[in-house]
């Protein structure tokens, strides 16, 4: 039997629930991080879904995720990052906003930063819009500039759902390759939240690349070919020429029954991840810092003391752009 109800009631950025960040005080974090210093940070973006998906489909699937396993472990939300990086085919694609690669990633170590100076030096960024090229680089860059004790970690949705997002042709459910805005991401919308999606109004296309089918790899990056989507300048046209639909698939096939497995594993994961993190540094605890860096132990002592508590901030280290 699930452990989980879907469609979720989700949309709780607002809600008086103590569970985002931004809905709490200084009192509720404090008291929160006695308990439980991980934290969950949403990344999406803002991009043409066709017309049957909301333009913030992406980040609405983090937010609903991260809300149902802050539910199950008492964790908090970091509202979303609303705007991210793209690959170059999405250049052009109206309805679709976005971000300098060098900006998203600067964006990200100044909220890697600020969460760590709080308390939060557990945080776990999830996405499932594909920004696994720039993602990496700013927890690697941050971990280089700061060198303290923290827990950062990045999980790549689509690596998760892994076959259950996959074709049928590949031991999965849909009848064709996750792409975007296809069957399978308005399969994922409908199940997470139907109130947001006009499936009367969706749309088909079929996909085309310059090179044959296992060269470079489908959406999320989940088939393993050789070159991964973001490895690659050329493989497609952009897509306000080929899909000025926003839709790279069969969206009228979608059916939210197909994504349970996918979402269901998902928060499955999560939750063990959240529980494997406590179990090993419960709250107000980390690797020891003789292991994560050569940096004077008094320093860091300073900086783990926090500047309230008779220690420092870490932006005396310097400033995280």
């Amino acid at each position: 039997m699930s452990n989980w109800n879907l469609p979720p009631k989700g949309g709780y950025m607002e809600a008086p629930k103590k569970m985002y960040y931004q809905t709490m005080t200084k009192l509720d974090v404090e008291e929160r991080l006695k308990n439980d210093d991980v934290i969950i940070i949403p990344v999406g973006s803002t991009e043409n879904h066709g017309a049957a998906g909301p333009i913030g489909e992406d980040t609405f699937m983090v937010t609903r995720i991260a809300e149902m396993v802050a539910e199950k472990t008492g964790c908090t939300v970091a509202e979303p990052f609303w705007y991210g990086s793209h690959p170059f085919h999405h250049i052009g694609q109206p309805c679709t906003i976005p971000l300098p690669d060098s900006v998203f990633i600067d964006m990200l170590r100044a909220v890697i930063t600020g969460f760590w100076n709080t308390g939060f030096r557990k945080q776990i960024f999830i996405s499932l819009h594909g920004q696994e090229y720039s993602l990496p680089v700013a927890l690697q860059e941050w971990g280089k500039k700061y060198q303290v004790p923290a827990m950062l970690y990045f999980v790549d949705i689509p690596r998760v759902m892994g076959q259950t997002l996959m074709d049928k042709a590949h031991g999965g459910p849909y009848d064709r390759p996750f792409q975007h805005a296809c069957e399978a991401e308005q399969s994922l919308s409908l199940a997470l939240f139907p109130e947001l999606c006009q499936q009367d109004k969706a749309e088909n296309t079929e996909t085309k690349g310059f090179l044959p089918a296992g060269h470079v790899d489908r959406g999320g990056d989940i088939y393993g070919y050789p070159i991964p989507g973001h490895c690659q300048v050329g493989n497609c046209g952009i897509e306000c020429v080929t899909f000025p639909e926003g839709v790279l698939g069969h969206a009228k096939d979608a059916d939210p029954k197909k994504a349970v497995a996918s979402i269901e594993k998902t928060c499955d994961y999560l939750v063990k991840l959240h529980d494997d993190i406590l179990k090993a540094f419960p709250a107000g605890q980390l690797p020891p810092a003789e292991l994560m860096s050569q940096r004077d132990p008094e320093e860091i002592e300073k900086l783990l003391k926090g500047p309230l508590k008779g220690g420092k901030h870490i932006y005396t280290l310097g400033w995280p752009t």
